[in-house]
């Protein structure tokens, strides 16, 4: 299967130019040697040596141009990008949404291009610009015969642009036709197309060749009149056809009867504008690439070629300007893969040839999009698309920034994007608090109810280890963690009765019905609520709070005569604040409360408390009485 293929040969090939790049010995008896991918795609393998018997590990780490500040551009810029393209109708006709599928192709090679800039021109962002483009023209753009060769033509012009800075050159010297580099940027222009252009080189010749004026006259005419075709005109392709093949008769006849004959380099261009093989081969080192080659041959001899003779010219162009001896480079396999239509064979092999997964994971996106791609599934149900999607987000986890893109791509990978982004999710160190709640309103986002309560725990233990038992206690309020608020509620208690104070008033007083998680919570915030009602002198409600607290049995132990004495200083008001019933009843706790304390733990107290129910039971039986009578 193509995304088998695609891993494990990919992952072979990287291992083999990875080796070479570090100088990595690659000694094994046969038997004792592997490697495992791991987190961030490091590769880790043992090599035993025979003569020492000893082993040595090495570690290899994939995916490093993430960390490069420039690239990390492309991919933040390239996101954007891939998050507005999931966002096109899949209802819409494919015609309608043709010229959208373009513009976002033109999107992604502009902002490769930026970073080229910003790199200098470096040679893979250089090949992957090259490669995305001839496959914008090829699959996505479509073009039909007549157009197909303006586009390439475009292609070329665009990634040949060498002859811009030697005609700079060139323009700047005090005799610019005397100039030693003035024929080159001539031909390299008419081997480009740009024939307008040659023809205001050639006037500064003729200017200077008087005598032989009516040559380049001559040359200027045919150059001028060369038909191009006009894909928004009202011209046929069969007409055009004709006009090319008169204009081209013109021109042999001229090679014919010698009209060139006694300037080399004129006759040059009349040969090449007859698209004829052995002169375009003499002009090898101005294309430089076979692909210029074919582009040029194609413009002087076949400039109506349809999209299916492609792969015929381009296999010949390839062969005829290659050394027989020398091995075609990766990037010529996956051009010539392009200009065969074979799509699934340019994303393999750029899987393999290149140092990252982003080139493939975008342009196979765009590509299943537009409708290109049938399905290829691996063995385990994901396609070729979600496949490359979902390794290259997985490298950017790695990345204490990017991990943040990650997220979307996952997203729209239906099949596993979940099971990926939940495995990922958790290795995301939690450095900060801030960073932490970025991960968790991600989770949240998306219901992963169990990633949320793991890095709610992990959070709140982080802050309880700390001793910041506010933040410990928020996290686990929000990680629903019932028997965590326990703990941390019950140290807020010790604290208390440590200080006389509590601390983190704000969250304790706007706990609202989080209280609800446990009962120890539910303690503490009806304790708070106790303590507010009597300092704002509600002391009738704060009584009944704080009997309803006792009788609850929800309050530890430990704080069971914290709550008793509590009671004191409503019992020695002037006013009777308990009632009848309401002192029996903290008698009863009282005497329920006295059976567990040690005899040398609280007796004053006990007996301070049962001296004071008792003279508030005589007032309030006085009081209650008198109101009843």
């Amino acid at each position: 299967l193509l995304c088998t293929d695609v891993y494990n040969h990919g992952k072979t090939m990287l291992i083999k130019r990875q080796f070479n790049l570090l100088n990595v010995p690659a000694v094994s008896d046969g038997k004792h040697m592997g490697f495992a991918w791991g987190p961030g795609d490091i590769l880790v393998y043992e090599t035993l040596y025979k003569a020492s018997g000893s082993s040595l590990i090495h570690e290899v780490r994939k995916d490093e141009d993430i960390y490069s500040p420039i690239l990390r551009k492309l991919f933040n810029e390239s996101h954007h990008i891939f998050v507005g393209l999931q966002t096109i109708r899949e209802d819409l006709p494919s015609k309608s949404k043709k010229p959208q599928f373009v513009s976002i192709s033109k999107n992604y090679r502009s902002v490769i291009r930026a970073c080229m800039e910003e790199l200098q021109q470096v040679s893979i962002l250089l090949a992957i610009e090259l490669i995305w483009n001839l496959c914008e023209v090829l699959f996505i753009d479509a073009a039909p015969a007549g157009s197909l060769l303006l586009h390439l033509l475009d292609w070329v012009r665009l990634h040949k642009a060498e002859v811009d800075e030697k005609a700079r050159e060139v323009l700047q010297s005090e005799s610019p036709a005397e100039h030693r580099g003035y024929w080159d940027v001539v031909v390299s222009y008419v081997l480009q197309g740009r024939l307008e252009e040659a023809r205001q080189m050639l006037v500064k010749q003729a200017t200077l060749q008087p005598a032989l004026r009516s040559m380049y006259k001559l040359m200027d005419t045919l150059l001028a009149k060369m038909p191009f075709y006009n894909p928004g005109g009202t011209q046929t392709l069969t007409e055009f056809d004709v006009k090319w093949r008169h204009w081209h008769e013109e021109v042999d006849r001229c090679l014919q009867d010698n009209s060139f004959a006694s300037n080399q380099h004129l006759e040059l261009i009349c040969k090449i504008l007859l698209g004829d093989e052995d002169s375009l081969l003499e002009c090898k080192n101005l294309l430089s690439t076979w692909y210029h080659f074919l582009v040029t041959r194609l413009l002087f001899s076949h400039p109506t070629v349809k999209p299916t003779e492609l792969h015929y010219y381009a296999q010949s162009c390839m062969t005829m300007f290659l050394d027989s001896r020398s091995v075609p480079e990766p990037l010529d396999s996956i051009l010539l893969a392009a200009f065969e239509f074979d799509i699934h064979q340019v994303i393999k092999d750029c899987s393999i040839a290149l140092n990252n997964w982003w080139f493939v994971a975008h342009l196979t996106d765009l590509l299943d999009h537009c409708k290109l791609l049938q399905s290829h599934n691996l063995h385990f149900g994901s396609n070729l698309r979600e496949f490359l999607l979902l390794e290259y987000a997985s490298g950017l986890f790695t990345h204490h920034s990017l991990w943040q893109l990650a997220v979307d791509y996952f997203d729209h990978c239906p099949e596993f994007g979940r099971v990926y982004l939940e495995l990922q999710i958790e290795r995301v160190p939690l450095e900060t608090e801030r960073k932490a709640l970025k991960v968790l309103r991600i989770c949240e986002q998306r219901q992963m109810s169990e990633q949320v309560r793991s890095i709610c725990k992990i959070m709140a233990m982080r802050a309880l280890r700390n001793n910041r038992l506010g933040s410990a206690l928020s996290w686990s309020i929000r990680a629903k963690d019932a028997a965590f608020a326990t703990l941390i509620s019950e140290k807020f208690l010790e604290d208390y009765s440590a200080r006389g104070a509590f601390s983190d008033l704000d969250l304790i007083d706007n706990l609202g019905p989080s209280m609800l998680l446990s009962d120890r919570l539910t303690f503490l915030g009806k304790y708070r609520e106790f303590h507010k009602l009597y300092g704002e002198k509600h002391f009738t409600e704060a009584a009944r709070l704080l009997l309803s607290l006792m009788t609850a049995k929800i309050a530890p132990r430990s704080f069971w005569m914290t709550l008793l004495t509590d009671a004191l200083p409503l019992l020695e008001q002037k006013e009777v604040i308990f009632s009848v019933g309401q002192t029996y009843e903290l008698m009863f706790c009282l005497e329920e409360f006295a059976i567990i304390l040690k005899p040398d733990n609280g007796v004053t107290k006990v007996e301070l408390l049962r001296l004071a129910l008792a003279r508030n039971l005589a007032m309030a039986i006085v009081k209650e009485g008198t109101v009843n009578t």
